[in-house]
C-alpha cells in the first residue's frame, strides 16, 4: 500500500483551516485538486464542493459525502483587555485542546492567541481550582489571551462570530508506523477518500456525485441542502468511526459500517451491496451501533430527504479530538467503494 501518498494526502488536507461556516481554504484546495483529477467542481449556495462523475444512465445518481468542516470555538464577546471569550462550535472541548496557540481567523488577518485555563498556583479562592479537583474545563470557564486592543482586534476584522481553531503548527499530521494522528481527521481524512474516488472512478453505471459537504458538524447543514435538490438513489457518507470499550470494533486495517446512529436506522439492503464490494475485494468489514453520532446519510434519512443511506468509517481513537487511524483503513474504504461504483 502506498502510505507515504496516503499520509502526504491526509497532511495537507487536515492543515487547512475550514470550521464550519468558514470553509474558503478547504474549498480553493479541492476546486484545484478536482480539477487537476479530471473531475469538474462546482460550489453551490450551501458551502458545498460538488465533483459529478457522468455515468452511463444519466437518469439515475448517488451521492457519497464526506465533511470538509472542522470542530473549534465562536467568538462571543472581545473584552476591552483584548480578551476573546468563545463558544463551542461543534462537539469541541477546550481540555481537549489544553492550554496553547490558536488561530483566530479574522476578516482581514488570522491571529494567534493562546487558549488560556488560569494559574495552577491558587487557593480556593480562584474559580480555575474546582478545575483541578472536581469539575471538567468548561468553555463558559476559559478565554483567549491576544495581547492585542480592542482597537487592533478590530482592525483583524476580529468580532462576535469570528472562528477559532487549532493553531497550524499544533495540526501538523504524524505517524505513527501504519497510523496517522492529528487533529481534524474528521473529516479531512474521508475528504482524501473523495479525491482517491475522482481519480480512480471512471464512466461508472450512473451518476456518482462527489460532495465535501459544509457546516456538518453544526447539523449536516450542506448535505441536507443538497439532498433536498437531487434526485438521489442512494447517499453514503464517509466518516471517522470512534474506538470505545461500548462498541464491538476493533483498531485496525478493517472498514466499519454503521447499522444504526443516534438519529435512526440506515439501509440494511444499501448496506449488503456495500458488504458485498468489500467481500469481493477481499477486505474485512466491522458492523456496529453507535450512541453520540450522527452523519450527512443518517441526519438526511431522519428528514425524509434520501430513502437510502449508509454510513463507512474508519475505526479512530480519540475521536473529536488528537486522532489516530490506520492508513489501511482509510485506504480499504476507497477500494470498498470504487468496486460499489462500478456495480452500483
Amino acid at each position: 500500500m502506498d502510505w507515504d501518498g496516503w499520509f502526504k494526502r491526509i497532511e495537507d488536507l487536515v492543515m487547512l483551516h475550514s470550521p464550519s461556516g468558514v470553509e474558503g481554504e478547504m474549498n480553493a484546495f479541492l476546486l484545484d485538486e478536482f480539477e487537476r483529477l479530471g473531475v469538474k467542481p462546482e460550489v453551490d449556495l450551501a458551502d458545498n464542493v460538488i465533483a459529478k462523475i457522468p455515468g452511463q444512465d444519466s437518469s439515475r445518481a448517488i451521492a457519497i459525502t464526506a465533511h470538509k468542516d472542522e470542530i473549534g470555538a465562536i467568538v462571543k464577546r472581545i473584552k476591552p483587555e483584548g480578551r476573546l471569550e468563545v463558544a463551542r462550535l461543534g462537539g469541541s472541548f477546550p481540555w481537549v485542546y489544553g492550554e496553547g496557540i490558536v488561530d483566530i481567523l479574522g476578516d482581514r488577518q488570522t491571529i494567534s492567541g493562546i487558549l488560556s485555563f488560569g494559574s495552577r498556583h491558587v487557593s480556593h479562592e480562584s474559580p480555575q481550582k474546582v478545575q483541578q479537583e472536581t469539575k471538567p474545563v468548561e468553555w463558559e470557564k476559559v478565554w483567549i489571551e491576544t495581547k492585542l486592543s480592542k482597537e487592533a482586534l478590530r482592525e483583524a476584522g476580529v468580532r462576535p462570530g469570528t472562528r477559532v481553531v487549532v493553531g497550524k503548527h499544533r495540526k501538523r499530521a504524524i505517524r505513527l508506523n501504519d497510523y496517522i494522528a492529528s487533529y481534524t481527521l474528521d473529516n479531512k481524512a474521508s475528504v482524501a477518500i473523495l479525491l482517491g474516488l475522482a481519480e480512480r472512478v471512471k464512466e461508472p453505471p450512473i451518476d456518482v456525485y462527489l460532495v465535501a459537504s459544509a457546516k456538518e458538524e453544526v447539523g449536516a447543514i450542506g448535505a441536507l441542502f443538497f439532498s433536498q435538490r437531487h434526485q438521489l438513489e442512494a447517499l453514503i457518507a464517509l466518516e471517522i468511526c470512534p474506538l470505545a470499550p461500548e462498541y464491538p470494533l476493533t483498531d485496525g486495517v478493517a472498514p466499519v459500517l454503521l447499522s444504526q446512529d443516534s438519529y435512526g436506522l440506515y439501509d440494511e439492503d444499501l448496506n449488503q451491496q456495500l458488504q458485498k464490494a468489500a467481500e469481493a475485494t477481499q477486505i474485512p468489514i466491522q458492523r456496529a451501533v453507535l450512541s453520540g453520532f450522527g452523519s450527512d446519510a443518517s441526519i438526511a434519512m431522519k428528514l425524509g430527504h434520501i430513502g437510502r443511506g449508509a454510513c463507512l468509517g474508519f475505526p479512530t481513537q480519540n475521536t473529536h479530538g488528537y486522532e489516530i487511524a490506520h492508513l489501511g483503513a482509510i485506504s480499504n474504504c476507497l477500494e470498498i467503494l470504487v468496486n460499489y461504483c462500478q456495480k452500483c
